[in-house]
């Protein structure tokens, strides 16, 4: 008997999409009249035709998904990911059922929970205590069924005291909390979840997560699209990632995260000049420019070997106390391996006067070890606030370029860091 649980042939999803002509500001009120006349009749003949109707003077096709092949076996948790656009949730209202493909043909064995977007499945005028039979109701489980797991869903939602609320009135997080539940807790053996997790707070998302990592143990199928590359890592063994509508790769999920995040990241030139100009305005300080150098040379293609500079050029507007410039250095899921303030070394909090200053910290050599790293740039004024937004950040790469212990060649580290450590050994036998 075959493991596949979900099989995509070939997918493809075609929207047609309408524009309108610009007006400009001399149209006249006779061309408004007969341009809504036109577009009334244009409806009105696709309305007949049993066509969809879609506003607009021209038309234009768009393919959100084109020539999406893959299988899913059943207990893998397969993550999606891509840029804003790429065609993760045309794909899951595909596996969902919500939408038919305009090409190509799915398979699913198994009953499908899905959790796509903040109120999909729920009755807004009905209660949660109502929308929790409703949903099970749609899975096909019978009342009996929804009853023996009722407890269960709402003790995980911990939405109680609103449960007889129509739930038009619950905020987004709670929305959230009992859609998962709900999903989650009503037997589905394939459960879809998009990005919607986002919206609730942190420790139930960490919750969320616990629940689907305990469903892949268990033999249940489990599909996640976010843009959190941590919950991927922590979740998923492999990994879809889309590109304007294609499967571009499928693999591992550390390869396939570790390709994504870099190739996310655009560099017009070696100053990097169109991340500064990204940053927000701050009446204390402004970042001028900063680079990554090794042994006098700009780059972001970085040698185990050398030591790391990192250069930040700014201007101090108006005298501040506790204002430092530092950086993050961390893996690819964003977990931070070093933090590095610019006055690390002073013994209280230091005055910057008005002016502008380069401030440069040095990673020495051997340190780094061959991966990909990703470095933030910020500023801050100690316990008030930060200067820069979510800073800069830059995806930069360490290849390996001379072994630290040459008797083993072949000899991998898994360290994220790869200090050298001095060792002594003594024969203390006499």
């Amino acid at each position: 008997m075959s493991n596949v649980v979900i099989t995509a042939e070939n997918l493809g999803k075609r929207y047609t999409i309408g524009h309108q002509r610009g007006r400009g500001d001399q149209t006249t009120f006779r061309e408004v009249l007969v341009q809504n006349a036109r577009n009334l009749w244009n409806k009105s003949r696709d309305l007949i035709a049993g066509k969809p109707v879609i506003a607009g003077d021209t038309l234009e096709e768009v393919w959100a998904l084109k020539d999406v092949s893959f299988e899913i076996k059943r207990g893998e948790a397969v993550g999606i990911i891509g840029r804003n656009g790429a065609g993760k949730s045309t794909l899951l209202k595909i596996l969902s059922r919500i939408t038919e493909p305009t090409t190509g043909r799915v398979t699913i064995k198994g009953r499908v929970a899905s959790l796509l977007e903040v109120g999909t499945g729920f009755h807004s005028e009905l209660t949660g205590r109502e929308n929790i039979y409703l949903n099970g109701t749609i899975l096909g489980m019978t009342r009996a069924e929804i009853k023996r797991k009722f407890d269960e869903i709402v003790a995980f939602s911990e939405v109680e005291r609103y449960l007889d609320t129509p739930v038009k009135r619950y905020s987004s997080g709670m929305y959230v909390r009992l859609a998962f539940s709900v999903a989650a807790h009503l037997d589905p053996e394939i459960l879809i979840v998009d990005e919607v997790l986002a919206v609730g707070d942190t420790a139930f998302q960490k919750k969320c997560m616990g629940k689907m990592g305990s469903f892949s143990r268990e033999g249940l199928t489990v599909l996640f699209v976010s843009h959190n590359m941590m919950a991927i890592k922590s979740l998923c063994r492999k990994t879809l990632w889309l590109v304007d509508g294609y499967p571009f790769k499928i693999g591992s999920t550390d390869e396939i995260i570790t390709n994504y995040l870099r190739d996310t990241i655009t560099l017009e030139d070696n100053h990097l000049p169109s991340l500064v100009s990204k940053l927000p305005p701050d009446p204390a300080i402004r970042i001028v420019d900063f680079r990554i150098a090794q042994n006098n040379r700009i780059t972001i293609d970085l040698l185990t070997s050398e030591e790391t500079l990192i250069e930040i050029e700014y201007e101090v507007l108006q005298a501040t106390w506790g204002l430092r410039i530092y950086f993050d250095l961390c893996d690819v899921y964003q977990d931070i391996i070093i933090r590095s303030f610019h006055d690390e070394n002073e013994d209280e909090v230091q005055k910057m006067m008005p002016g502008i200053y380069k401030s440069t910290a040095i990673i020495p050599a051997n340190m780094l070890s061959p991966r990909n790293y990703e470095i933030i740039i910020r500023a801050t004024i100690h316990n008030i606030r930060t200067c820069t937004g979510d800073g800069i950040h830059l995806i930069v790469n360490v290849k390996e370029n001379r072994r630290i212990n040459l008797g083993y060649p072949d000899q991998k580290t898994p360290a994220k860091i790869r200090p050298t450590i001095h060792w002594r050994m003594e024969n203390i036998l006499k």
